[in-house]
């Protein structure tokens, strides 16, 4: 659950940080307030958007390789129990044979 959270602030953080960072550059180059008003709500929903495409991403590969993991262990397992039911008959073998 933990790891949800943290994916979940993903966009939060990217967009204010963008924010941070457009607010910096146009306070330096002196523009316009409307200039950077507009600017400001550009890159925000901008970077938002992009932080949502990110999180969806990391979701999908999370599945991905959760699934890829659980056929793994599964064809692990089933290689066990072969390997467990062969060993079982070759000592049942070799028992019969003494």
């Amino acid at each position: 659950m933990e790891g949800s959270d943290k994916k979940k602030n993903i966009p939060v953080i990217l967009m204010l940080l963008g924010g941070l960072i457009t607010v910096v550059i146009t306070f330096i180059k002196d523009y316009s307030i409307l200039a950077k008003l507009g600017s400001l709500i550009a890159v925000m929903a901008v970077m938002y958007f992009t932080g949502t495409l990110i999180v969806l991403v990391i979701k999908h590969f999370e599945k991905v390789n959760f699934e890829k993991e659980e056929e793994e262990r599964k064809a692990r397992e089933a290689e066990e129990e072969l390997a467990l039911a062969t060993d079982g008959s070759v000592e049942e073998k070799n028992d019969e044979g003494i």
